[in-house]
């Protein structure tokens, strides 16, 4: 049951994001869809491009990451029919505002669970 709560508050987490971020476009299905594969990268391949991108991070104190982020969110938008983002400076931005969003959502939803 937790896992689709998880997958709930990530799939409207993106819904939120998209309608915030100008140049951003889904759907509903457009959004499940795209929090179960971004879920996915986040676990498989996320691991390896920081791995591989190590020194360029320590070197930007840790902020290539949002670049890793961006990339994979275009990336999702290329593989989920129902979800669109128009350009890389997009998904940069996408990033940082559905990190905000999951923040709050999370932070919300452990301080309720106490």
């Amino acid at each position: 049951m937790r896992l689709f709560f998880h997958w709930f508050i990530a799939a409207l987490s993106i819904g939120i994001a998209a309608y915030i971020v100008p140049g951003v476009s889904v759907t509903l299905i457009g959004a499940l869809i795209a929090a179960v594969v971004l879920g996915a990268l986040n676990l498989f391949i996320r691991p390896i491009l920081l791995i591989l991108t190590l020194p360029i991070n320590i070197i930007t104190l840790g902020l290539f990451s949002l670049v890793i982020n961006a990339c994979l969110i275009m990336l999702v938008s290329v593989l989920v029919p129902g979800f669109f983002v128009s350009g890389f400076w997009t998904a940069l931005l996408f990033a940082v505002v559905l990190a905000i969003i999951n923040w709050v959502f999370h932070a919300w939803s452990y301080s309720s669970h106490d």
